[in-house]
C-alpha cells in the first residue's frame, strides 16, 4: 500500500466524528437511502461503488443525508457513553459532523454539477474535495480532543476501539483494490 493510500485511511477512519464516512479520492460513495447500520462492525462496512456518469466516466458521489449524519451522531452518542458532564463538549463535536458534512455535500454536489468533466477537472475537483474533507478534520480535531481528555478511562478504551474498527476496515477497503490489481 502506498504511502499516500495509508494516510487518507487513516484520515478516513479519523473522521468518524466529522460525519464523513466516505474515503473521496477512492471514489467511493454511499447511496443516501442506505440505513445506518445499528453496530460499530457493521458501520464500518466497505462503502458501495459509487455510480459512474454516463458523459464523463467519472464517479458520481452521493452524500450523505441529513438523517445519516444525525444517526451517526446518535449512535456515537451512545457507543461513548457521553454523560452530562460531558454534553457541552459533545455538542460541539455533533455540530462540527454536521458542518463538515454539509460542507462535503455542498462540495460533492459541485463535482457532480460538471459535465463533461475532462481528467485536468477530475483532478481539480477531486483536490477539492480533499481540502473540503481535510478542513473538516483540521475543525474537529481540538473539540474531539477536549471531549476526548474529558472522558474517563473506560470511555477512552470505546472510542479507542471504535477508532481502531474505523481505520482498520479503511486500510482493507482502500488496500483491497491495489492487492488484487494485476500490474502487468
Amino acid at each position: 500500500m502506498t504511502a499516500s493510500r495509508t494516510i487518507l485511511a487513516f484520515a478516513a477512519a479519523a473522521a468518524i466524528g466529522s460525519g464523513l464516512a466516505w474515503s473521496p479520492l477512492a471514489a467511493r460513495a454511499q447511496s443516501s437511502a442506505a440505513p445506518t447500520p445499528p453496530s460499530a462492525a457493521r458501520d464500518a462496512a466497505p462503502m458501495a461503488q459509487a455510480p459512474t456518469s454516463p458523459s464523463t466516466g467519472a464517479p458520481t458521489v452521493k452524500p450523505r443525508s441529513d438523517a445519516q449524519v444525525e444517526a451517526r451522531i446518535t449512535q456515537l452518542h451512545k457507543q461513548l457513553k457521553i454523560t452530562k458532564d460531558q454534553e457541552s463538549d459533545w455538542n460541539a463535536v455533533a455540530q462540527d459532523m454536521r458542518d463538515n458534512a454539509r460542507a462535503m455535500s455542498s462540495t460533492i454536489n459541485d463535482r457532480n454539477g460538471i459535465k463533461p468533466m475532462n481528467a485536468a477537472d477530475n483532478l481539480k475537483s477531486y483536490a477539492q474535495i480533499a481540502d473540503t474533507y481535510a478542513d473538516g478534520l483540521k475543525k474537529i480535531a481540538p473539540d474531539f480532543e477536549k471531549l476526548y481528555d474529558a472522558m474517563s478511562a473506560a470511555q477512552k478504551k470505546i472510542a479507542d476501539t471504535v477508532f481502531n474498527q474505523r481505520i482498520n476496515q479503511r486500510v482493507r477497503t482502500t488496500a483491497a483494490p491495489a492487492a488484487t490489481a494485476n500490474h502487468s
